[in-house]
Order: C-alpha cells, then structure tokens, then sequence
C-alpha cells in the first residue's frame, strides 16, 4: 500500500514537472513570435505599417517592439533650413502635376532672381525641371521668397521621388555647389 501512494505521488510529480515543461516552452515560442512580428521591418513606413508607435518628434520615429527605431527620411532639410526653406511641397508629402513650389531662400542662393529646380523619379531620373523666380529684391543675405510651378507626368513604375532645389552656380566651381533634397510621393 505504502510502495503504491509513492509510485502515485512519483507519477503526479512527473506529471506536474511535465505540464511545467510544456508552459515554460509555449510561453518562449509566444515571445519569439511576437518578437518575429517586427522582423520583416526594415523602413519607417514597415513599421508604421506594422502598427508601431510613431514618436512626436521631428522627424518623425517610430519603435518597434523588440526596441528598434526607425527614422523618417525627410531628406536634408534640417541641414539647409539657415539657407533654403520649403513651404509647399513639404518632405514626403503627395504632388501631382501642376505642383506649385513655394518658399524662401538666402538672396545668394539665387542668380539673377532665379535658382534650378529637379523632379526625379525613384531611381533618380529627372522626370522634371524648372526654374523658381525670386518674388523680392533678391540682392541679400536675408531671405526671400521664390514660387515655381512644375509640370510632370507620373513615373510609371514607383511612387516615390525627390524634389531638388539647387544653389545656383554661375561660377561653375564645386565649392559653391549646394542643394536642398527633399523626398516627395507621386499622387
């Protein structure tokens, strides 16, 4: 009687050690996907599109789960706002054709009250080109406003591009080359 209570109480441990066992193993393949939820994320638009917390800031960051951040490319506009500023297009806003370009520039940044400007496709083809004509007295260092007005047609393939706002640069010399980039989507 006594060798049967301990075979059972034997059996129960076992049991219970097992049942253990198999928690402890689901609990880790559970976390392992959540874990691999987030591993097809590559991009600030993965991971938004993953449902990720997008971060108040700017530029924007979004986290993902496993503590990964992912920056929006808003280009180099934060380098070039004491040169160039966009008003419209913003970075990664939607335009179609007719876009109307607007913002402010250091008079420098002009040549004879105008500066180029480029639309380029994904892979960076010029899809685009126009010139923004100053609408002050261009000849100083403070800002003055520019407007331009592009037309294109959409790529075909991709919906993503840049638009470029260069210094102009009648001198030639590349010290005084300079740009603003700015990422845009085709509508």
């Amino acid at each position: 009687m006594k060798n049967k209570y301990i075979l059972l109480i034997v059996v129960i441990i076992i049991i219970l050690i097992g049942a253990a066992i198999a928690v402890y193993l689901n609990l880790n393949q559970e976390e392992e996907e959540e874990v691999c939820q987030d591993c097809s994320v590559e991009s600030f638009e993965d991971c938004i599109a993953n449902g990720n917390a997008i971060m108040e800031s700017y530029p924007r960051q979004c986290r993902t789960a496993d503590g990964r951040t992912f920056t929006e490319n808003i280009g180099n506009e934060l380098e070039k706002m004491d040169l160039i500023r966009l008003d419209y297009p913003r970075p990664n806003q939607e335009i179609e054709s007719s876009l109307i370009i607007q913002g402010e520039a250091r008079g420098y940044w002009f040549f004879e009250a105008s500066f180029p400007i480029f639309l380029t496709d994904w892979d960076g083809l010029i899809i685009a080109q126009g010139i923004a004509q100053a609408k002050g007295e261009w000849m100083t260092e403070n800002f003055v406003q520019f407007e331009s007005v592009l037309e294109f047609e959409k790529p075909e393939y991709g919906n993503k591009g840049n638009l470029i706002l260069r210094k102009d640069n009648p001198s030639g010399l590349p010290e005084n080359d300079d740009a603003l980039e700015v990422p845009i989507i085709f509508k």
